[in-house]
């Protein structure tokens, strides 16, 4: 089966990393896959197509509409002949779906983002009447699909992110002068509203009056990275070898608003790291409270800093979450796993056409 994967890319966040991830491991599957990048050619992306492991094919994408983006796109499934056209995110679902023809298409919904229960909603209800099936990736994301943006829940599966390893180094980049003796939080995330982080920074300043040589190390970029320099903070934006930090941290913080999945939870549990986090999404599917991680309340700095405090306080316990948050991310979230249950809803939209 020959399935043309569709995602606009802007650098590599969570879903370009999921599909580094998922692209090779369909081949065991019997998928052949595919990829067509709608290229941003204002942001770096020449360090996905480094580490893409499938045939692609690139398209620019300078602008959101683009009705000769569009025939671009016609032109190349017609050359590619999928059996299924997967689509990801608001470009990939447009220029995908509306350029697939008579061949099914797949929709896969990365995340939770307050605009899909605007005005685009009704898009995307009429994209989504066109798709075989719905992938969402986590069970919160499904719930959210259907109550806020009235998707239909029979299209919509599940399928949870998968990952076996931490990402592999891919260049140098510049250390920060963290102090030799600093008991490290670490925050891998972009620097936006919705991931938190500045509450992270305000429950970092009632840590370091407990503990002073606790620091926050954010690894990401983003607009918010002049609102959250402060004592103790170090932003060292996106670095070479992420793995070197999920190694030297103590615990993760991880306070998001909203968030589709939150592939630095599963990281830092393969890294065998506790997790402070907040109880939004689908968090609480991949952390286990009290078990893997401490879920906390969102834009509740008080309760990650206390979170935070009892975990560097009690140095076995913590590392008994990371032991089992090893455990826990090696049985229930592999690529294994993610490549079968996607190859079985390509199965599932290829007997509907």
């Amino acid at each position: 089966m020959r399935v043309v994967h569709l995602h606009r890319i802007r650098g590599i966040g969570g879903s370009e990393r999921h599909l580094l991830t998922l692209l090779p491991a369909l081949s065991s599957h019997g998928v052949e896959p595919v990829f067509l990048g709608l290229d941003d050619p204002g942001w770096a992306v020449e360090p996905f197509y480094r580490a893409l492991e499938a045939e692609s094919v690139r398209l620019p994408c300078p602008r959101d509409i683009d009705p000769v983006l569009l025939r671009r796109v016609r032109q190349e499934l017609v050359r590619l002949r999928p059996d299924v056209v997967h689509t990801h995110l608001v470009h990939g679902d447009v220029y995908g779906t509306l350029g697939a023809g008579g061949v099914p298409v797949v929709s896969t919904k990365h995340n939770d983002d307050p605009f899909r229960r605007g005005l685009f909603r009704h898009v995307e209800r009429l994209l989504t009447r066109r798709a075989k099936r719905v992938i969402a990736i986590s069970a919160a994301l499904r719930r959210y699909c259907i109550d806020e943006v009235g998707l239909p829940a029979g299209k919509i599966d599940v399928v949870h992110y998968g990952l076996d390893a931490l990402p592999a180094p891919w260049g140098e980049s510049a250390e920060p002068a963290v102090p030799d003796d600093a008991r490290i939080l670490l925050c891998v995330s972009r620097l936006a509203e919705q991931k938190g982080v500045d509450v992270a920074v305000r429950a970092l300043t009632r840590v370091r009056e407990v503990e002073p040589r606790a620091v926050l190390v954010v690894l990401g970029e983003g607009p918010e990275r002049p609102r959250l320099a402060a004592d103790g903070v170090f932003l060292p934006g996106r670095v070479g070898d992420v793995a070197s930090w999920y190694h030297r941290a103590e615990l993760l913080v991880h306070p998001a608003r909203w968030e589709g999945f939150g592939l630095a939870l599963l990281e830092a549990m393969l890294a065998a790291k506790p997790v402070v986090a907040t109880r939004v999404s689908a968090a609480p599917e991949i952390v286990v409270d009290g078990e893997t991680g401490l879920l906390v309340p969102p834009d509740d700095a008080a309760a990650v800093a206390d979170a935070v405090l009892g975990l560097l306080a009690d140095p076995a316990r913590a590392a008994a979450m990371g032991e089992a948050g090893l455990a826990r991310a090696r049985h229930e979230f592999s690529v294994e796993k993610m490549a079968e249950r996607t190859a079985a809803v390509y199965a599932s939209a290829s007997a509907e056409r």
